[in-house]
């Protein structure tokens, strides 16, 4: 198989890579830190290697993808792209060992925003903006990935998601620029938006820029060690406004308006959002009140502030939860699981999966009853294959599976069984806190084993593929000619 195409791509994006880190450089270099020198370094062997993939592997003619080259090029993707995220950690006076700077690289890349450093008050600003600037890159590559490439691989139902033309002469390459473009725009837009209202609510400016593109991308990394805790009400309403939206779909948000009404409000999968949302909020802020003696409004904002962070997988956190009993951590533990929209920079299951997913339930019921009855799966209207419901189906199945296989990989390497169970759950759904008092919402991954971190980092990057991209890598199949 000719990878060259794949290796073209993937020089543009450690481009990319290699002209982001000129912020953080340009950010140190202001505040007289040392550290400008480290990105500088990072940027100019970063852009070398992009360089030399760029024109060492250019494609004969027009650069095009067969469809193992498009499984195979997210892959490498961001295995690159976090290789080389890395060496600011590495190399910065935090010092980080290795393992700890690919795994703080592949948790930006994959916005999923698990941490291994602590003392983030004192840190120097270009790392705080290098991370949040992962988080808002990978943020923009996930959404772009979900709707470009997904789709034409039918990966868990995607397919349905398959950008459709009503004329069949249009040419499918530009439409898909068109959209990426569009997506870019409002995704700016959003964060820009963000940070005004981070900053207008009380937070520094610096601040506000970092965690507005945390918000957006639902990457969830802070500038604080108490995280969204060491800010006021305010400010902690802004985020959850924020990840509600970088939990949507952004494919929907740049479609056409009608009557100044977003698409995205009528999207059945937003309405099953919303309403995940707000039911489990509901039942937290309930038991916090009746049971933990919480006020009604402290109550509701922190509950609503947790569900909306777990549920967008951002893991952004305004307060312990993981001292509000029993009942709340299993809440929390199946919250892991649910995940955000399709067309979105979250992960976990994915809402659009858990709906037909629910719908089959309700059909078998339905068979049950009546035999010879015909029934038909809808969504937003428009009646879904069987197809499409297998790839549903193969996929919670894998990714339960996958679950649990790292989960028992965890507990081989010394993690204790509810870290193991509630971390394998946080990586590959990358949400980033966990449940416990190890990688609980105020803990840290850092003293977890080496080994941990590595089998942690490599389910990040599955669970952000959506298993069967990387999977297939491993098919006999794939390779053969």
């Amino acid at each position: 198989m000719d990878i060259r195409p794949v290796l073209f791509v993937n020089g543009f994006l450690l481009l990319v890579l290699a002209a982001a880190m000129g912020f953080p450089a340009v950010v140190d270099l202001r505040a007289d830190d040392g550290d400008w020198k480290v990105f500088a370094v990072s940027a100019m062997a970063t852009g070398f290697v992009a360089l030399a993939l760029v024109f060492g592997a250019r494609p004969k003619g027009r650069p095009s993808l067969t469809p193992r080259q498009a499984f195979m090029l997210p892959v490498i993707a961001w295995l690159l792209t976090a290789t080389f995220a890395a060496l600011p950690f590495a190399f910065s006076t935090l010092r980080l060992s290795p393992t700890d700077a690919l795994f703080e690289a592949m948790s930006g890349l994959t916005t999923t925003g698990a941490t291994v450093i602590i003392g983030l008050d004192k840190a120097p600003k270009g790392i705080l903006l290098w991370r949040a600037l992962l988080n808002w890159l990978g943020g923009e590559g996930i959404i772009i990935m979900a709707v470009v490439i997904l789709p034409l691989l039918r990966i868990g139902g995607m397919q349905v998601f398959r950008m459709e033309s009503s004329d069949k002469t249009d040419k499918i390459k530009p439409r898909i620029t068109q959209v990426a473009t569009a997506i870019t725009l409002i995704y700016a837009a959003f964060t820009a938006l963000t940070a005004v209202a981070f900053w207008a609510a009380g937070m520094g400016r610096f601040d506000a820029v970092c965690h507005a593109m945390a918000a957006v991308s639902t990457g969830g990394f802070s500038t604080s060690d108490a995280n969204l805790a060491h800010w006021n009400t305010a400010v902690q309403w802004v985020a959850i406004f924020a990840m509600l939206v970088g939990g949507s779909s952004f494919t929907l948000w740049i479609g056409p308006w009608k009557n100044w009404r977003p698409k995205v409000l009528d999207d059945a999968q937003t309405h099953w959002y919303l309403m995940f949302l707000g039911a489990f909020a509901g039942v937290l802020a309930l038991w916090q009140w009746a049971v933990n003696d919480m006020s009604p409004g402290v109550a509701l904002r922190h509950a609503a502030f947790s569900v909306t962070s777990v549920v967008t997988t951002t893991g952004f956190v305004s307060t312990n939860y993981s001292a509000w009993g029993g009942f709340a951590h299993v809440v929390f533990f199946v919250l892991l699981f649910i995940g955000g929209c399709t067309g979105s920079p979250a992960g976990g299951v994915k809402i659009f999966r858990w709906e037909l997913l629910f719908a089959m339930a309700g059909i078998h019921l339905k068979r049950l009853l009546h035999p010879h009855g015909i029934f038909v799966i809808h969504y937003n209207q428009r009646p879904i294959g069987q197809a499409v419901l297998d790839s549903v189906l193969g996929f919670v199945v894998m990714y339960f599976f996958t679950f649990a296989a790292f989960a028992l990989a965890l507990t081989m390497v010394g993690v204790d069984l509810v870290t193991a169970l509630s971390g394998s759950a946080s990586a590959l759904g990358n949400v980033g806190p966990g449940v416990g008092s190890t990688i609980g919402p105020m803990g840290s991954y850092r003293g977890l084993p080496e080994a941990a971190k590595w089998i942690l980092s490599f389910e990040m990057m599955l669970g952000r593929l959506e298993l069967f991209t990387v999977a297939v890598l491993f098919s006999r199949s794939y390779w053969r000619e």
